[in-house]
């Protein structure tokens, strides 16, 4: 039952129960020299996390500690999830990962579990007893019981913690005034063992959990500076600058597609809506302009107000597939645009037009910028007319245009191109033939 006054668990003990109790408190030892080492050792090779998790949990449960599940989670910055839980189960193939996504739903379900309950009291351990009494306050613990599970011990090791003599409301304070994106280790387990968890057996397995954050820690740092990197600059860009491409030297020829592309009437639209109204507009324009280009093996380098820049990369794969790339990803985009603003006028939402201009050429893939301020990106030729190319597409009341080099390169995609004629491109010495989606 509750004890109304503390709001803690009382147990209420069967003779059965007592005696199992007693057969678990009197049990031997875990057997876990060596343990730590393994754990740092782990860390230091960079295993991913799901593999670090893995070997510890099938360690321990090797030793006899009688866990049926167990549960790693960890924060983390990444544009659609706040954390990833790791589950293993002695029956399981492999440890389970569960992103816990960034919408209304999932956050309510973090509101009311053991691990948001550790992070905002200070406290660093929970445990119930799950076959005694009917657990209310988490509903983690009730799928828990319904599965059969007596006993559920958990455990934060923070990565930001206050002094030992601090107050508990001053350690929570001080949490929140140093932020870690990544919060600590949350560490949980599990039994349907009649008896439950011996309490020294959970001890052993506390004093192990520092080393394995550890572990964690060094390879979540690494995976969060992955997802960064690529969420800002772009798989292939990101993965550069991380593997050292950090200075200003660090520039290349490559042969490329250029997509440029950006929104019509966006600077009128900015001036009359509310800021709200304006985000909303950017990120839904942007996302259906972006999918495409994204299924298409292209990678967006950078967004520019109202647009973006992106490159499909030609090192890898022939000319002739990626140019065919990069113009059905213009014409799923044309497929795409009515039913959006088809979409948006029936909820009276302001609507939209875009241009994308796609060309191709030799240009610098690199770092460009200040000593303390660089920009990966590329420029060169190429990408001056890939510019002058986009500012035409209004004019000559077309969506998409595309240059002679890629159409004449996109066999595979020629028939769906047709030639609007020769074009002066300001700045530009050469005119150019363009062409366009037929029928968009």
């Amino acid at each position: 039952m509750i004890d109304e006054t503390s709001g803690s668990h009382v147990h209420l003990h069967t003779q059965e129960t007592m005696r199992s109790d007693i057969d678990a408190h009197t049990a031997a030892p875990l057997e876990l020299t060596g343990f730590a080492s393994r754990l740092v050792d782990r860390g230091l090779k960079g295993l991913g996390v799901a593999e670090q998790v893995d070997a510890f949990c099938r360690d321990l449960f090797d030793t006899g500690f009688r866990a049926s599940r167990f549960n790693m989670s960890i924060g983390t910055l990444h544009p659609r999830h706040g954390a990833q839980s790791y589950v293993w189960r002695p029956d399981g193939i492999a440890t389970e990962l569960h992103p816990r996504r960034r919408n209304a739903e999932e956050d309510e379900a973090y509101q009311r579990s053991p691990i948001h309950h550790l992070r905002t009291t200070g406290d660093s351990a929970l445990r119930r007893r799950l076959d005694v009494v009917h657990p209310d306050d988490f509903p983690i613990l009730v799928d828990l019981r319904e599965e059969g599970m007596t006993d559920y011990a958990a455990t934060l090791v923070r990565f930001s913690e206050a002094s030992e003599g601090e107050p508990r409301v001053d350690k929570v304070r001080a949490a929140f005034d140093r932020p870690d994106p990544l919060q600590g280790i949350f560490f949980s387990c599990a039994t349907d063992d009649p008896s439950g968890f011996n309490d020294e057996h959970l001890h052993q397995v506390n004093d192990l959990l520092p080393f394995l954050a550890l572990g964690v820690k060094s390879r979540s740092t690494f995976d969060v500076a992955q997802t960064l990197l690529e969420t800002y600059l772009g798989p292939d860009a990101g993965s550069r600058v991380l593997t050292g491409e950090i200075d200003r030297n660090s520039v290349r020829n490559i042969q490329a597609v250029i997509w440029l592309c950006d929104l019509r009437g966006f600077s009128r639209t900015a001036s009359r809506v509310t800021q709200d109204e304006l985000i909303e507009l950017l990120d839904v324009y942007l996302e259906v302009m972006a999918r495409p280009v994204l299924n298409n093996r292209g990678q967006i380098l950078k967004f520019m107000g109202d647009g973006f820049l992106a490159t499909f990369d030609l090192a890898k794969r022939s000319r002739e597939a990626v140019c065919a790339d990069a113009v059905n990803a213009a014409e799923q985009l044309l497929d795409t645009l009515p039913a959006l603003n088809s979409q948006r006028r029936a909820s009276s939402k302001t609507t939209l037009d875009l241009g994308v201009a796609i060309h191709i050429g030799e240009v610098l893939y690199g770092n460009i910028g200040t000593r303390e301020r660089l920009d990966f990106t590329v420029v060169g030729s190429a990408v001056n007319e890939v510019s002058r190319m986009e500012g035409l597409c209004r004019p000559l009341g077309r969506n998409v245009l595309v240059s002679r080099t890629v159409a004449e390169a996109a066999a595979a995609s020629r028939r769906k191109l047709l030639s609007l004629g020769v074009h002066a491109l300001r700045g530009i010495r050469e005119p150019q033939e363009l062409f366009t989606i037929a029928d968009a």
